[in-house]
């Protein structure tokens, strides 16, 4: 699992777009902001238009209203899913709980031409509040990134890497579910080093093998 930036060269977005205004939403936005990025921000009651016309839209509204999301804008954008599912919160979503299926596979589905890349929901609000740091910190964390384009991995690693956290390449968009609640990576507050190894190791944990039966790959 090396760097999403290896091999790669991503070109960092000059503009973000968040869908959702809550913690996690008003979090990212100021450290895109501290990052030197333009930010637009959207809440439910809000015109989407502009947020969904930046470089990368970052999804961060509660995961079951998912298919509230303006499909029909983000076509073709670059878009950053934040969300996680919390059956408090969510209630029991039998189409979120599947094991055949990452959720960010889920919402690439309904956001039909969106080219998605799982990133952001894995830290904890503190971390992210908390833990940025210049490239080369050794206490720097890493965050993990999974999508099906190799340059869209690396446009999501270039903001990342803006916002001080290492970008950690998961590979494919439906890797995703190695960092989603409950795993070991979810809130883990790691180092990129870390979440290599933590990574390699989800094959053998209890969700892992749990995804790996249902998709028939045990």
């Amino acid at each position: 699992m090396d760097d999403a930036r290896a091999g790669q060269q991503g070109t960092s977005p000059r503009s973000v777009g968040i869908l959702g205004i809550g913690r996690v939403g008003a979090v990212l936005a100021r450290l895109c902001r501290a990052a030197g990025l333009e930010v637009t921000a959207a809440s439910s009651t809000d015109d989407p238009s502009a947020a969904c016309a930046a470089d990368v839209v970052l999804l961060a509204i509660p995961l079951g209203r998912y298919r509230t999301l303006p499909r029909d804008l983000l076509r073709g954008r670059l878009v950053v899913d934040a969300m996680n599912y919390w059956w408090e919160l969510d209630g029991a979503r039998p189409d979120l709980d599947d094991p055949t299926t990452s959720t960010s596979e889920t919402v690439a589905a309904f956001l039909d031409g969106a080219r998605v890349v799982k990133a952001l929901g894995h830290a904890s609000v503190w971390e992210l509040e908390n833990l940025g740091r210049p490239a080369g910190d050794p206490d720097r964390r890493g965050l993990a990134i999974a999508g099906d384009d190799a340059r869209d991995r690396a446009a999501v690693a270039a903001l990342v890497d803006a916002l001080g956290f290492d970008p950690v390449d998961a590979g494919p968009l439906a890797a995703g579910v190695a960092f989603e609640p409950p795993t070991e990576i979810f809130g883990s507050d790691a180092t990129a080093a870390e979440l290599r190894e933590m990574l390699d190791r989800f094959p053998r944990s209890q969700r892992g093998r749990v995804v790996a039966r249902a998709r028939g790959e045990a």
